[in-house]
């Protein structure tokens, strides 16, 4: 009886070990995961930020060389008027 309960005392032991080491994989998966996706979100956060970046740049270039294109031209009919 006693090399029985010393089996299955070994047996629990064993799937207890397992049993951890399942969860310690199981956390470490979902830890990489978790970094992952964090990564993903600031890419694309930054690439949204980006291209906000150059829109904003290049409707602020129009608008300054359309005001100085009519600034020009007011200047000339004032000059030559």
């Amino acid at each position: 009886m006693a090399t029985r309960l010393r089996q299955s005392i070994a047996q629990l032991e064993d799937a207890f070990n397992e049993h951890a080491e399942a969860d310690r994989l199981k956390s470490e998966e979902k830890l990489r995961e978790t970094v992952a996706r964090s990564h993903t979100r600031r890419l694309e956060k930054q690439h949204k930020h980006g291209t906000l970046r150059f829109v904003m740049l290049v409707l602020l270039l129009t608008a300054t060389a359309v005001l100085v294109t009519v600034a020009m031209f007011e200047t000339l009919y004032i000059v030559m008027g």
